[in-house]
Order: C-alpha cells, then structure tokens, then sequence
C-alpha cells in the first residue's frame, strides 16, 4: 500500500495533542476529502486510495489519530489515546476537519470514515455541520447487537488461522498489516478502556444540524456489522435523522477492508461515481 504523501502537517488540538495529518494534492481539485481511518492502523494505509482520488479530481487529506501512527509515537505512544480517551479523539479528528475547512474555504469538505473512523465520522455530523457530505465504510448502527464488540475473526478461527482473516479475502492485506510496526491488533492489544467505547454507541439524531448525502458501503461478510448493520444505520438516516440522500453498497462477500479487497477496483469505481454525482465538476 502506497505510503507516499505530497506534504505533512500537524496541528495542536484542544487538548494540547499535536496531531499528525497528510496531504496528496489534485490539481484544481473539485472537492476536499477527509480520510478517517480505523482503530489499530494509521492514515498512510490509504495512500493508494488517495492516489486514486486525486486522479478522480480529489485533494485528500488524512490524520494519524490519537494513539495511532505518527500522533501515537509523538504523544504517549501508540494505543494511548490521550486526554478524555475516545471523546477526545473525536474531538481531534473534527478540529482536522475544522482546519481543513479554513484552508480550503471554496471547496465542498467531504468525511470518509473507515470502522472506528465511520464511527467518529457519525458523532462528528450527528452534532455539527461541518462537513458537506459523509461516505462510511466498514461501518455500522452503532447500537450493542448490531454493533459487534467482540471476536471480529470468529468465523475463521481454525487451526493456523492469523486472527487477521476477517480483514479481506485477499491474505496479502492481513500479511501487510502484521508486518506494518504502526498497525496493531485491538484483540491483543486495546485502544480503550472497557467503558470508553459507550461514546462511540448511539442511533443517528433526529436533530441533525444540516441534510447532508451519505454513502455506506460495506461487506456482506464484515463481522463489525455486515450487511445487517449496514442497512440499518441507511435506513436510520431516513427514517430517524430524515436524510433526503443516502445510498447504501453491499459488497457480495466482502470482509471488512473493502479497500483492501479483491474487488477493490468495483469499490473504489464506486466511490468515484458517488463522488462525482454530489461534486459537479465546473465547466
């Protein structure tokens, strides 16, 4: 996976955490898109996908976390989440976006939220309007029963088994994430402390501050929420939060990394379509 970024930057969030972003520039780019990656990984898994988008038209963006990548390793180390645990992370990952939104004031700003990232990225539009439109992957309704907390690699455990299989089809993606040194497994080695995921838990408000399109696109075999979480975040976001324009994507077979599937090249052919439908590109 490409790790290859057109600049780093960092900025200092209100809890006094420097946080760690990157840049992969499109020129004369029809929107800004704002990756937010998963518990256990960091943004640089992305480049590829970033590349993608900035050959479709997108400038992209990416943070570390708290806890994850480079933010981790220049702030208590990796899996240390820092001051107010997973709200304030939330909270970074929004004053990125905040800055992203005074540098690029002309431009449509647009979350993609990976897993834990698309669990932020809820919070984040349930209560602000921030962003223009929001795309979720390996997401879910973040409600207990739906939402999967426990062994995420139960179908596959069998004699030999990495305890990565319920990341992809494509065994090349659990290799590449147990030889990353800025990855790390949350079975082995929590993010959190048992209480802390509860913040991250809720159905989509009925007070939404701003109608916004959202995309979710998952696979059918994701163990964090799968085809059955899935649809019914999209049909909260109808009937509760009363979007006027979601679009729901289940991937036959998909595991959890759809990015990082065997049919990675169908996910992100959508994901343009998608992007390029809600982002009219100027005459």
């Amino acid at each position: 996976m490409a790790e290859q970024t057109d600049a780093t930057h960092t900025l200092v969030d209100r809890d006094n955490v420097t946080i760690t972003y990157y840049e992969w520039v499109a020129e004369n780019p029809r929107a800004i898109v704002h990756i937010v990656h998963g518990v256990g990984e960091h943004a640089r898994r992305y480049g590829r996908l970033a590349a993608e988008l900035v050959a479709a038209g997108y400038t992209v963006y990416a943070d570390d976390h708290r806890g994850h990548g480079q933010t981790g390793l220049d702030h208590l180390g990796l899996t240390h989440l820092g001051p107010r645990g997973i709200r304030g992370a939330i909270r970074a990952v929004q004053d990125v976006g905040e800055a992203l939104r005074e540098r690029h004031p002309d431009l449509p700003l647009i979350v993609l939220g990976h897993s834990w990232g698309s669990l932020m990225a809820q919070r984040i539009i349930a209560r602000s309007a921030l962003y223009d439109a929001a795309v979720l992957t390996g997401t879910s309704l973040a409600v207990p029963g739906i939402l999967n907390g426990g062994d995420l690699n139960k179908p596959w455990r069998t004699h030999g088994a990495t305890g990565l299989e319920w990341l992809s089809r494509d065994p090349t993606a659990g290799e590449a994430f147990a030889a990353d040194p800025l990855t790390f497994d949350i079975a082995e080695t929590p993010a959190w402390k048992p209480l802390q995921p509860l913040a991250m838990l809720g159905r989509p408000s009925p007070k939404m501050p701003r109608d916004i399109p959202v995309l979710i696109m998952v696979g059918s075999r994701d163990t964090l929420g799968g085809e059955r979480g899935g649809t019914l975040l999209a049909e909260q976001y109808v009937t509760r939060a009363k979007l006027s324009d979601v679009e729901l994507e289940i991937f036959p077979e998909a595991r959890h990394e759809i990015f990082n599937e065997t049919n990675r090249d169908e996910v992100v052919a959508r994901l343009v379509d998608w992007l390029d439908r809600h982002v009219p590109k100027e005459s």
